[in-house]
C-alpha cells in the first residue's frame, strides 16, 4: 500500500504537477543571474512554470478528450440522453458535460440544440451547467495543483450543482420562458457517418490547435494574474479579504467571478495564487465556479436563448449552489488539504 501511494504521489507531483519544471526553469534562471527568491525573479519562474504545464497538459488533454468526444455528435447525444428520464436523465446530461466544450459560450450552441431537438428543459440546463464547471481537463489540472481530494470532490460537487439545479429548472416548468424560435425549431435528426481512427485523430487535433488558439490569451492573463498575487500582494491582505476571518469571502468571491470571462484553464492559476496567498479553498473554488459557470457574455448569449425569468432562475439558482458549496468547502477544507 505504500508503495502505491509512493508512486502516486510522484505521479501527482512530478508527471501532473511537473515539479521537476519548475526547479528546471529555476536554475536556469539563477544561470543568468535572477533572483528566484526576490519579488521579479519569482514572477519570472512562475509565470514560465505555469505557461509550460498548463499549455502541455492542455493539449494532451484536449487531444484525449476531443477523441473520445468524436463518439459523441450531437445527434448520438440527444439519443443517448433521450432513453433515461427523471432525475436520471439529469445525471446523464451532467455526464456527458465533462467530455464537451472547455467553457460556457462554446457550451450554449449545444444547449440550444439539445432544446430545439426536444429533450426535455431541465436535462438540457444540467448539460449547460456541467459543460463549463466540470470536465476531464478540470479534472487533471486541479490534481496537479489541489491534490487528488480536492480534484475529485470539486468534480462530485460540480455535477451535484447541475443535477440539481437541472432538476429545480424542470420542477418549475418553465418550458414557455425558452424563446419561440427555439421552441418551435424541427430538430433535423441526421445519423453522423462513423469516422475512421485517422479521422478522430485529425479531428482530434483540429480541437487542440483551435481550443489553444481560443484559451492561451485567458491563461497567459490568468497566470499573470497569480504571478502578480502570489509574489507582489501581501499575504495579510488576501487573508483579510478572502479568508477566515471574513465570513462574507465566499459570497464576494462568487460576485467577483461572474463579470469575469475565462475557462477553468485561466482561472486555475488565479485559484492557486490566492490559495497560497492564505485565502480559503471554499472560497478560491466559489471563484473558479463563478467564473466559469456564470461569465457575462455567456449570460449574454443565454439571454438570446431564454427570457428573463429563466435566466434569472438560472443564475440564481448557480449563484447560491456555488456560495453553498464554498462554505461547505471551507468548513472541511483541513479534511481535503
Amino acid at each position: 500500500m505504500e508503495i502505491l501511494q509512493n508512486m502516486w504521489l510522484f505521479f501527482q507531483d512530478q508527471v501532473l504537477g511537473m515539479k521537476w519544471l519548475n526547479a528546471l526553469i529555476g536554475n536556469l534562471l539563477s544561470l543568468f543571474g535572477l533572483d528566484v527568491t526576490g519579488r521579479i525573479g519569482g514572477s519570472v519562474q512562475f509565470f514560465i512554470y505555469d505557461v509550460l504545464k498548463i499549455t502541455v497538459l492542455l493539449c494532451v488533454l484536449i487531444f484525449i478528450i476531443s477523441y473520445i468526444q468524436s463518439y459523441f455528435p450531437p445527434e448520438r447525444s440527444k439519443k443517448i440522453m433521450s432513453r433515461f428520464h427523471g432525475v436520471w436523465a439529469n445525471i446523464m446530461a451532467a455526464l456527458l458535460g465533462t467530455v464537451t466544450p472547455f467553457c460556457s459560450c462554446s457550451s450554449i450552441p449545444l444547449f440550444i440544440g439539445f432544446t430545439s431537438a426536444g429533450l426535455p428543459l431541465g436535462v438540457t440546463f444540467s448539460f449547460l451547467i456541467s459543460s463549463p464547471m466540470v470536465d476531464l481537463g478540470s479534472l487533471v489540472l486541479l490534481m496537479s495543483i489541489f491534490g487528488t481530494k480536492v480534484a475529485i470532490v470539486y468534480v462530485l460537487v460540480g455535477l451535484v450543482i447541475a443535477v440539481i439545479g437541472g432538476t429545480l429548472i424542470e420542477k418549475l416548468h418553465m418550458e414557455n420562458y425558452v424563446e419561440e424560435f427555439i421552441r418551435s425549431a424541427s430538430g433535423v435528426d441526421i445519423e453522423s457517418p462513423d469516422l475512421t481512427r485517422k479521422e478522430r485523430v485529425l479531428y482530434a487535433k483540429d480541437q487542440v490547435v483551435s481550443t489553444f488558439k481560443k484559451v492561451l490569451p485567458y491563461i497567459l492573463v490568468g497566470v499573470g494574474i497569480g504571478a502578480i498575487i502570489h509574489n507582489w500582494i501581501p499575504e495579510s491582505w488576501i487573508e483579510t479579504v478572502l479568508g477566515s476571518h471574513n465570513p462574507f469571502g465566499v459570497v464576494l468571491a462568487t460576485l467577483l467571478g461572474v463579470p469575469m470571462y475565462a475557462d477553468i484553464f485561466g482561472t486555475i492559476p488565479v485559484a492557486e495564487a490566492l490559495l497560497y496567498k492564505g485565502a480559503q479553498l471554499g472560497t478560491v473554488l466559489s471563484f473558479m465556479m463563478a467564473v466559469t459557470t456564470l461569465s457575462l457574455p455567456s449570460i449574454i448569449m443565454l439571454r438570446k436563448a431564454v427570457k428573463p425569468k429563466l435566466l434569472g432562475t438560472f443564475i440564481a439558482i448557480c449563484t447560491i449552489g456555488i456560495i453553498i458549496v464554498g462554505y461547505l468547502f471551507n468548513i472541511f477544507q483541513y479534511l481535503l488539504v
